[in-house]
């Protein structure tokens, strides 16, 4: 029965993403976004590709629950592996990196990530939806399911190209455009830049270091044996 209760949750989150990801993609104010900075267009964002990384991991914690319960045999096991490499390497740092650093940032000043004038384009549910929501959904995440996290290198290398990808995209971007993704940018010159880049690197290191030690505060040697027991 619980079994079938987190199958539920991840279905019901698996839409949830699916809506506010099509919800996005299809509001008029996006496209207003799009005309001020066509380059790059929704997926210049680290919001709005969090939505998607999120998106892709519930639909394969799903499509993992499913198999587990029609074929118990070992020809999915890459399916469990590729739900519990995307979790704990991206999934979970990055949308607790977008709810920290957002909403750190908003509190001092919205006008560096969050323009008073994208009130009038997006509803504020919405705006929770893509910056609150994702918290809560993967701290749900950790606590109902163990995780068996790789090595720290691997981990940690695996979460560093991604951070180190995104650098450069956001450097393309302006390097295109002579604009900056987000606001607060305009504000920084390249030794404070720099700065801020290695300063959120390590941040995701803290929580990729925080979502480790969850897992087995709430899992301990208990997790590792459930683990065995659904491959």
């Amino acid at each position: 029965m619980a079994r079938v209760s987190v199958c539920v949750y991840h279905f019901l989150v698996w839409g949830w993403y699916i809506f506010i990801n099509c919800y996005f993609s299809f509001q008029e104010g996006e496209k207003q976004l799009s005309q001020m900075f066509p380059y790059g267009g929704q997926w210049k964002y680290l919001t709005v590709l969090n939505l998607l990384l999120q998106a892709i991991f519930f639909g394969i914690a799903c499509l993992d629950d499913v198999l587990k319960e029609i074929r118990r045999n070992k020809d999915f096991k890459w399916v469990a592996a590729s739900r519990e490499l995307l979790f704990t390497t991206l999934a979970f740092p990055i949308s607790t990196f977008v709810f920290v650093t957002f909403w750190t940032i908003y509190v001092y000043d919205r006008e560096l990530v969050y323009p008073e004038f994208l009130d009038r384009i997006f509803p504020k549910w919405f705006n929770h939806a893509m910056h609150t929501a994702v918290l809560p959904f993967s701290l749900i995440e950790a606590i109902l399911n163990p995780y068996r996290y790789p090595s720290k290198k691997k981990g940690l290398t695996l979460l560093s190209c991604a951070a180190i990808a995104y650098i450069c995209w956001v450097l393309r971007i302006y390097y295109v455009t002579k604009k900056w993704v987000y606001p607060m940018f305009t504000k920084l010159g390249p030794v404070f830049l720099t700065a801020f880049f290695f300063a959120c690197h390590a941040l995701l290191v803290l929580i990729y270091l925080f979502g480790e030690y969850l897992n087995h505060l709430t899992w301990g040697n208990q997790g590792q044996q459930q683990l065995v027991k659904r491959k």
